[in-house]
């Protein structure tokens, strides 16, 4: 049997982008006629069968993509392995099959398709995580039906699934002025990610709300130039009475950190999280953190994919998943004392050589 004519095909005989060749057998802008007509004449020539003609129901492979960057999964367990497993979970319940791409710094650069997509091995794609606006921009060219999962821009027009980072922060930070912390640092590069930047407006909400100023020196960046999480304490001038990071594996970070330094936590700092992952409850002391429901965005993510393969002409969906405090044992009230002489010039000296061996070993 004769294998199947694909778009890469054309793509490489006619030394064009995948992206091109979709445009021109789509009728889309974007391509001279003289190179349309090209890319239509060898199509003919080779057999390529125009899946975008079908019925929707004869094109399906019932075989769905989930693309992540390798940055989010390279250290073994992580929030993303927890959606992808659940994902696949929820997909063999309907009936799917999925596959999982990971995409290197260099092809997400490069704006290269993935694989799947090039071999038109999937009816559609889950992008799991955050992604340069080029490469975004490049998915949305391939017309392949897709979903965000736990990213959102608003100029992006496609269907995403993100949880409540905004509310979610602002509740974490709300239950550490309760318990008596007004000096609050965020942990987290503002601008890295979608979801770090809600977090960050939901600390900022919560803060004002209690009169408290939000300034520069009360936010600490915990990603590197290529999204790898690491954190350096030296800007600051003092140790806070507490932090609020952005997501559970900084925050394991530097509950680890301060131990080594002689810091305690929570007698001397309060630490919280944010994701519930697994880290927060092998750290210690235990990690007060924000629970993200991860098997309701894996279902939902999931389940839109599907509805936008089965309606292509569908409204597109923004579904916002929400959380829960859990209180475990990083916090304690704050009694209004400073910390003890000493521990920020300590901690300033010492913790950045001691953030980078924690996060090799994560």
């Amino acid at each position: 049997m004769a294998k199947a004519v694909r778009m890469s095909d054309i793509a490489e005989r006619l030394h064009v982008s995948i992206v091109t060749v979709s445009k021109a057998l789509a009728g889309k802008d974007g391509v001279s006629e003289e190179l349309r007509q090209e890319i239509l004449q060898l199509a003919e020539e080779m057999g390529y069968k125009n899946k975008k003609a079908k019925p929707v129901a004869a094109a399906k492979t019932y075989t769905l993509g989930i693309v992540t960057s390798y940055r989010y999964i390279e250290k073994g367990q992580s929030f993303y392995w927890s959606l992808y497993e659940r994902i696949l979970f929820y997909l063999a319940q309907t009936g799917h099959i999925g596959i999982l791409e990971v995409v290197n710094d260099t092809a997400e650069q490069n704006c290269q398709v993935p694989r799947l997509v090039q071999e038109e091995r999937v009816d559609g794609v889950i992008v799991m995580g955050n992604f340069s606006k080029a490469y975004r921009n490049m998915l949305a060219e391939t017309e392949i039906p897709l979903v965000v999962l736990d990213a959102f821009d608003a100029r992006y027009h496609r269907d995403s699934v993100i949880s409540d980072g905004y509310y979610g922060m602002y509740t974490m930070v709300d239950y550490l002025l309760q318990m008596g912390h007004r000096d609050i640092v965020f942990v987290g590069s503002v601008n890295a990610t979608s979801s770090i930047t809600d977090r960050y407006y939901g600390y900022c909400r919560a803060m004002r709300e209690a009169s408290v100023t939000v300034t520069e020196d009360r936010i600490l960046p915990d990603r590197d130039a290529e999204g790898k999480v690491t954190i350096s304490l030296e800007h600051l001038s003092k140790l806070p009475t507490a932090f609020a990071c952005n997501c559970d594996v900084t925050a394991y970070v530097l509950l680890n950190a301060l131990k080594e330094n002689g810091i305690r936590v929570p007698e001397d700092v309060s630490v919280v999280g944010f994701d519930d992952y697994i880290l927060a409850d092998l750290a210690v002391p235990s990690l007060t953190t924000y629970a993200i429901d991860v098997d309701h965005m894996a279902k939902v993510s999931a389940q839109q994919l599907i509805r936008r393969i089965q309606k292509p002409e569908a409204e597109v969906r923004r579904i916002v998943v929400s959380g829960k405090l859990v209180i475990r044992e990083s916090v304690q009230k704050h009694s209004g004392n400073s910390p003890p002489d000493g521990f920020a010039r300590n901690l300033l000296a010492d913790f950045p050589s001691y953030c980078s061996e924690i996060c090799r070993k994560i």
